[in-house]
C-alpha cells in the first residue's frame, strides 16, 4: 500500500469534545493528515464534529486527510457491516480510507473458542463487501500474528493492506514485521514509544542529545526510517508538535543498529498469541 501516510495521529485515550477539538486543531495545523481512531476509543462522534469545523478552517477537504477506524471485538461477525456504517455516521463521512479488524478474537469468547476463527472470517468477508461498495478504500487487520495472517490469506479475495500492531525497540515483533514485508502488507506501529518508557531510556537519550532532537523524535524516526508507519498519540498540544518533527533529517546507520539492538525486552500492549 503506497499511499498510506507513514505518519499520523493516534487518538487512543483521546476523550471529550474539547480535548479532541484542541488536539485535531493542533495536528492539522502542523501537517498531520492521518487520523487513527476505533469504535472502542469512543471518540468517533467527537472526531466527526471536530473535522466538520476544522477542515474548512485549515483550508482542507475530506480528500486531503486519511481516516482509519477499526471494528470492535464485540462486533466481529455478522454485526461488522452495521458497525462500519455507524462509524461512518459518527465520523460524518461517506467513506473510510482504512478499516481494520481491531483484534483477532471476539469479545466474551474464550481465546481458544473456535468461534473466534469463524467470526473473523465472516468479518473479513464483510470488509471485502464494504470495500467493493466504496465505503472503505482499504481494509486491513490489527494485532494479527503470523498464523492469523496465514489463515486469513487462505480465504481472502482482497489481501489486507495494513497490519497495525505493537512495535518499538523493546518489542521488535520480528516475525510479524518480516511476514508482512514478504506478503506486501504495510506494517503500522502503535505504542511506538513503549507508552513513554523509551523517553527516559539512556541509550535513546544519548542519541537524541547527540543530534539535537528529542527522544520521542528519535524513536519515531527510527521506525519510519525502517519503513514502519507510526501513529503517536498525545492529548498535549506541545507533544503533538514535538512528535511531528520527524521529517527532513535522518538517523545514522549506526544509530539505527543501536536502537534495533537494545538489550531490554518489554511488551506494553495486549497479547494476541492466545487467540486461536
Amino acid at each position: 500500500m503506497t499511499n498510506l501516510p507513514i505518519f499520523g495521529l493516534g487518538t487512543y485515550c483521546m476523550r471529550g469534545t474539547d480535548t479532541v477539538y484542541k488536539c485535531l486543531d493542533t495536528a492539522l495545523k502542523h501537517g498531520y493528515r492521518l487520523i487513527d481512531t476505533a469504535t472502542v476509543y469512543k471518540n468517533e462522534k467527537d472526531i466527526g464534529h471536530a473535522l466538520k469545523e476544522l477542515l474548512p478552517k485549515h483550508g482542507l477537504s475530506r480528500s486531503d486527510i486519511f481516516i482509519t477506524s477499526k471494528l470492535a471485538p464485540a462486533d466481529q461477525g455478522e454485526k461488522a457491516y452495521d458497525a462500519c456504517l455507524l462509524s461512518l455516521t459518527n465520523l460524518q463521512t461517506d467513506y473510510l480510507d482504512l478499516y481494520l479488524i481491531h483484534w483477532p478474537g471476539t469479545q466474551k469468547l474464550k481465546p481458544d473458542d473456535p468461534r473466534n476463527v469463524e467470526n473473523r472470517q465472516v468479518s473479513w468477508k464483510v470488509l471485502e463487501r464494504l470495500h467493493k461498495e466504496g465505503k472503505c478504500k482499504y481494509i486491513g487487520i490489527s494485532n494479527y500474528i503470523v498464523r492469523h495472517m496465514e489463515e486469513l490469506l487462505t480465504y481472502a479475495e482482497i489481501q489486507p493492506a495494513v497490519n497495525q500492531s505493537e512495535y518499538h525497540p523493546l518489542f521488535l515483533n520480528k516475525d510479524v514485521v518480516e511476514y508482512c514485508r514478504r506478503k506486501g502488507i504495510q506494517f503500522q506501529s502503535y505504542s511506538t514509544l513503549a507508552r513513554g518508557e523509551l523517553l527516559t531510556n539512556p541509550t535513546v537519550m544519548s542519541i537524541a542529545d547527540g543530534i539535537k532532537h528529542k527522544p520521542c523524535q528519535v524513536i519515531l524516526k527510527w521506525a519510519m526510517q525502517d519503513g514502519i508507519g507510526v501513529i503517536p498519540m498525545s492529548t498535549k498540544p506541545d507533544h503533538i508538535i514535538d512528535n511531528c518533527d520527524v521529517h527532513d533529517w535522518s538517523l545514522t546507520d549506526d544509530d539505527m543498529k543501536v536502537l534495533h539492538n537494545l538489550k531490554e525486552t518489554k511488551k506494553c500492549a495486549w497479547d494476541p498469541t492466545a487467540i486461536i
